[in-house]
């Protein structure tokens, strides 16, 4: 019989259909992170591993699973596999990509609309002091329509993010690495711009790229220096692709209105000084943290073991 190893608690939409396979199925209850010796006594007999995309599977971890056939990674990225080792061996590899889209793109504008309207100040505010009276002065903050939002990365994210800006009335500026089509462009109403010029007009910088070695740190002290100094920016993508000590210096010299952060360069930990700044709105990682992407997510981790099971193609390898 084979074994399938779980390295962290999951919904029922994952577990139910492996209930009706030829293996045996370990969770990993815990809610805290699962340790490397964990993870390798628990990977040494298993033939499918199922990972969070917050655990690392290094070589190391591969070399001691002698058995292993299949990695699931509970997650869109893939970055903290070792992928080489993986193929190296045979191994097949797969993510959940897509399914989260929506999910990230919606944190993405309740982070603008809570930098704008200074919400998480404003709950602040209200479980201390309070406040006295409306006046027209009081606690301004800006409105979104109008603004420009650029859009760093346009797959499926990106494009989702996109067309929530467009709806609220902001106007969308994009850059990756290949411009889209003319048609493409005019349908999802959005202008490609290079990076520089992005960062130079936008008033909300949002982040959407997988971290490869391109992308590291792709937002550093130079590109920073050329956003305006009211402009915001936004991170859900991977903590890496921001440099968080420049970050933190822009910050800190005004040359930046402001930053939301869902992820972290060095994550879990917050680069010391962003926490104590009021311009700063920190969230841990809940990019697709709702019930419908996870299960979704779940779901397809769930098709492709069935599938490796029953000799099918694979969806979404890696």
């Amino acid at each position: 019989m084979s074994d399938i190893f779980i390295a962290a608690p999951v919904p029922q939409r994952l577990l139910a259909p492996l209930a009706q396979l030829d293996a045996h199925v370990t969770v990993r209850e815990s809610d805290t992170p699962i340790t490397p010796a964990e993870l390798k006594a628990g990977a040494a007999n298993a033939e499918v591993l199922v990972v969070p995309l917050s655990t690392p599977v290094t070589a190391d971890i591969i070399a001691a699973a002698p058995k292993l056939k299949l990695i699931a990674n509970y997650g869109a990225g893939v970055d903290n596999l070792a992928l080489d080792a993986a193929h190296q061996r045979g191994i097949q590899v797969v993510n959940t990509p897509g399914v989260s889209a929506n999910a990230v793109a919606e944190l993405t504008i309740a982070l603008i609309l809570a930098w704008s309207r200074r919400i998480p100040e404003g709950d602040q505010l209200m479980r201390g002091a309070g406040f006295q009276a409306w006046e027209p002065l009081f606690f301004l903050g800006h409105e979104i329509a109008g603004k420009t939002l650029g859009v760093v990365g346009l797959g499926a994210i990106g494009r989702s993010v996109a067309a929530k800006a467009n709806a609220l009335g902001m106007h969308v500026r994009y850059w990756q690495r290949h411009a889209l089509s003319a048609a493409d462009e005019a349908s999802l109403n959005v202008q490609y711009a290079a990076l520089d010029d992005l960062l130079a007009v936008s008033d909300f910088v949002s982040l959407h790229v997988p971290l490869v070695p391109g992308t590291h740190h792709l937002i550093n002290a130079a590109k920073l220096i050329e956003m305006k100094p009211t402009s915001v920016l936004i991170n859900v993508a991977r903590g890496p692709v921001v440099d968080e000590s420049a970050l933190l210096t822009a910050l800190q010299q005004k040359q930046l209105g402001g930053a939301a952060l869902d992820v972290y360069e060095h994550e879990p930990q917050v680069t010391a000084g962003l926490k104590a700044l009021p311009n700063v709105i920190l969230t841990p990682h809940i990019g697709n943290a709702t019930v419908e992407a996870r299960d979704a997510m779940a779901g397809l981790i769930a098709d492709n073991i069935v599938a490796y099971f029953n000799h099918q193609p694979l969806r979404y390898t890696v």
